[in-house]
């Protein structure tokens, strides 16, 4: 009995402790944490439950673990408010995955991303063709932020009082210079009017085509692959 109750005594300070911890460290949305931010709020949870079940630690030992990890966090936070040269290091910086329409493909796999990882990203955003994107940032949290195309903003038609038109989903037809034939399949299409496609644009080889996108009554999308290779981004 005594055993249990110097656990229920510590879970409670533990407890105590880490909203404490929370409160002093600010009030970031778990949306806005940065890798480190997750990495370290998991450290400190397995630190205090590892505490927790250790015989030889009481609440002295736990006490000790939340404020010395607390306190490392919180002297991180000062460094990161107080020297700007520091946040690039600690905290990274977003990256330019889609610039004036066209896919980064080195930044794309600097962050570890695919098309479809991508394109899952962007529906978040409720953006559901990549032709709409006229920049695209991966942030430091993984999020991704956008921003269409000028004739894909605001106003929309409802706002124009225009009639409403067919609305249809893009489906995906060429990544990373492959053909997706499943896709090419449902939309009731072939590869040889993909090829003529592909030719009328330019493109001699499905391996130049970084992205295809096709959508019904709209000339196929295509994206050659580009890559930045340590370039800065102009304004033009």
């Amino acid at each position: 009995m005594q055993a249990y109750m110097q656990m229920f005594y510590e879970t409670l300070f533990g407890f105590a402790a880490l909203f404490v911890l929370t409160k002093v460290l600010g009030k970031t949305q778990i949306s806005q944490l940065t890798p480190f931010d997750f990495i370290s709020a998991l450290i400190l949870g397995e630190l205090v439950g590892n505490a927790l079940f250790d015989k030889n630690a009481g609440i002295p030992q736990i006490g000790f673990v939340i404020a010395l990890w607390g306190g490392l966090l919180y002297i991180t936070e000062i460094i990161t408010n107080r020297f700007k040269r520091t946040r690039l290091f600690l905290e990274g910086s977003p990256d330019i995955i889609i610039y004036r329409g066209k896919l980064i493909r080195d930044v794309m796999k600097k962050n570890n991303l695919d098309i479809n990882q991508l394109q899952s990203l962007l529906r978040a955003k409720d953006v559901f063709s990549l032709r709409d994107v006229e920049f695209a940032f991966m942030e430091t949290n993984g999020t991704v932020s956008v921003l269409r195309k000028s004739d894909m903003q605001t106003p929309t038609r409802q706002d124009m009082k225009l009639s409403p038109q067919e609305v249809n989903l893009a489906a995906t037809l060429i990544t990373d210079g492959e053909i997706i034939y499943d896709n090419l399949e449902e939309k009731n299409l072939t590869e040889e009017w993909l090829m003529q496609q592909l030719q009328d644009q330019g493109y001699d080889k499905v391996e130049d085509v970084s992205y295809a996108e096709y959508e019904k009554g709209k000339e196929l999308f295509i994206l050659p692959f580009v890559n930045r290779n340590h370039e800065k981004f102009h304004g033009n």
